[in-house]
C-alpha cells in the first residue's frame, strides 16, 4: 500500500459538474478519426479508416456501427448537412453513457471550457450545483449564496424535469440527459432567462420556476464571527475545493488567529473564544488536495482518506503540512448538499474524534473522475476509483451520519432561524 503525500490536480471529487477533461480519438478505432476543416462548407470532414488495433480485432466487432453510418450517409433526408465532427462526438458521448455512470461522460470542446470556468469561480448562469440523485434524476445540489437559484428559492434535492429557454428554442425534458448538456441549457447570457420544472418532495406536483441569468462569482471561504454567553465564536463557511480555495482559506485562518489572540481574558484567566463551526453544508466537493489541506489544518497527524482503485490497490492520502487550528474546539456542519471532498473531510473529522457533525446525513458521492485532455479542447470524465474513510468506512452511497442529527423543516417559517448553526455555536459554548 502506497503512501501519498504530493498534490494532484487533475483528481477532483465533485458531486456537481465542474471540470475534468478527456478527449477524442482512440474511441472508434487507433486514432483513424481524423478532422478536416472544408472552409466553403464551413464544418470538418472526417476522414475515416476502418482498421481496429490490433488488440481489439476479435474481441469487437465494429460492423454495425458502420452499416448504420453508411445507411446514414446514403438515405438520410438532411445528410448534404450532416456536421461530421458533432456525429463522431455523438457516438463517443455513447459509448460513455453505456457505461451507466453519470460521472464518466465525455466533454465537447465548448463544455469542456464551460467546466473549467467552475474552479476558477466565476461564469454567467443562474448559481445552481447540479448533480444526479440515488435514482439518477437530474437534481438540484445547492443553489449559491447571494444568486438567482438562491433569490427564487430551489432547494437541495429538487428534482429538474424540464429545461425551457424560449430565447434558444430549447424544451427539454430531462430523463435521459447528461450534465454536461444541463449545464450548457441552464447556462447562458447575463439577463436571458431560463425556466426549470421542479418536483419537490412534498409537494403534490411539479412547478416552474423561471431564473434571470446573472453573472456568478463565487468566493470558495468566508468567515464570520458570532457571540454567544460571553465566548466569541468562528463561523467559517466552505462552499467548493476551487483553484483559490488555499489562498481564501489561509486568508480566513489568520483572521480567526487575530481574533483568537486579542480577545480579553473570562474567568480564571481563560480567553473568551469558543471555537469554529465549519459550515460545509451544500458544499458539493471539488480538488481532492483542497479536502486534504483543509483536514490538515484541523489534524496533527493520521490518515485523511484512502483511495480504492479495484484491482490497482489502494493508496493512501495522510496529513501533509502542520495546521494552525489544531486544538481549536471544532463543530462541523453537513447536510444532503454536502458531498465528495466535503464528505473527506467530515469523515475523516469524524473518525479522528476531532469534531462533533452535526446537520443531517450528507449525499453520498464517493467516486472519483480523473482528467485527461483530447484532441480539439475536448474532455472526458473517467470515474477511476472510490473513497474509504481512514476508519475503511465507504462513503459512496452511504454518506456521512452526523453525530447530531438536526433536521430542517421543509417549510420553514422564520428565515432568521438556523437551527443547525443554533445547535453548533450551543456545543462550543455551554
Amino acid at each position: 500500500m502506497k503512501i501519498i503525500l504530493k498534490q494532484i490536480r487533475k483528481t477532483v471529487v465533485f458531486l456537481f459538474f465542474i471540470v475534468l477533461s478527456g478527449g477524442v480519438g482512440y474511441s472508434l478505432g487507433q486514432k483513424k478519426i481524423s478532422f478536416s476543416l472544408n472552409q466553403s462548407r464551413n464544418f470538418p470532414q472526417v476522414t475515416i479508416e476502418r482498421v481496429l488495433p490490433t488488440d481489439k480485432q476479435g474481441k469487437v466487432d465494429f460492423s454495425l456501427f458502420w452499416q448504420v453510418w453508411d445507411k446514414l450517409e446514403e438515405k438520410h433526408l438532411n445528410r448534404k448537412d450532416f456536421n461530421y465532427e458533432k456525429m463522431v462526438y455523438g457516438a463517443i458521448s455513447g459509448l460513455t453513457s453505456s457505461l451507466d455512470d453519470p460521472y464518466t461522460f465525455f466533454l465537447p470542446p465548448v463544455e469542456n471550457k464551460e467546466t473549467k470556468d467552475d474552479l476558477r469561480g466565476d461564469f454567467e448562469g443562474v448559481g445552481i450545483q447540479i448533480g444526479y440523485n440515488k435514482d439518477k434524476q437530474l437534481a438540484v445540489i445547492a443553489p449559491l449564496s447571494g444568486t438567482p437559484a438562491e433569490s427564487a428559492g430551489l432547494k437541495p434535492g429538487d428534482v429538474i424535469t424540464k429545461i425551457i429557454d424560449q430565447s434558444n428554442n430549447v424544451d427539454k425534458e430531462t430523463f435521459d440527459i447528461t450534465l454536461p448538456e444541463a449545464v450548457r441549457l441552464i447556462r447562458g447570457k447575463k439577463g436571458s432567462e431560463v425556466t426549470l420544472s421542479i418536483f419537490r418532495e412534498g409537494k403534490d406536483k411539479v412547478f416552474d420556476v423561471t431564473l434571470k441569468r446573472d453573472t456568478i462569482v463565487v468566493k470558495s471561504v468566508e468567515v464570520s464571527f458570532v457571540e454567544n454567553i460571553n465566548k466569541r465564536v468562528a463561523v467559517l463557511k466552505l462552499s467548493r475545493f476551487g483553484e483559490r480555495t488555499d489562498e481564501e482559506w489561509e486568508q480566513a485562518v489568520a483572521e480567526i488567529k487575530d481574533q483568537r489572540s486579542n480577545l480579553p481574558a473570562g474567568k480564571a484567566g481563560i480567553k473568551n473564544y469558543g471555537g469554529i463551526v465549519l459550515d460545509l453544508r451544500n458544499n458539493p466537493g471539488g480538488f481532492l488536495q483542497g479536502s486534504v489541506f483543509i483536514c490538515s489544518e484541523f489534524l496533527g497527524s493520521g490518515v485523511i482518506v484512502q483511495q480504492d482503485s479495484g484491482v490497482n490497490g489502494k493508496e493512501i492520502y495522510q496529513v501533509d503540512r502542520r495546521g494552525s487550528l489544531l486544538t481549536d474546539p471544532l463543530v462541523v456542519l453537513i447536510n444532503g448538499g454536502s458531498a465528495s471532498a466535503s464528505e473527506i473531510v467530515a469523515g475523516a473529522l469524524q473518525d479522528a474524534k476531532r469534531a462533533k457533525i452535526v446537520g443531517e446525513k450528507s449525499f453520498g458521492k464517493g467516486t472519483v473522475q480523473e482528467a485527461e485532455d483530447l484532441t480539439n479542447g475536448a474532455g472526458l470524465h473517467i470515474t477511476v476509483s472510490r473513497w474509504l474513510l481512514p476508519s475503511g468506512r465507504s462513503i459512496d452511497k452511504e454518506g456521512i451520519t452526523p453525530d447530531i442529527e438536526i433536521k430542517v423543516p421543509e417549510e420553514e417559517t422564520d428565515d432568521t432561524k438556523d437551527l443547525q448553526l443554533e445547535k453548533a455555536i450551543e456545543i462550543l459554548t455551554k
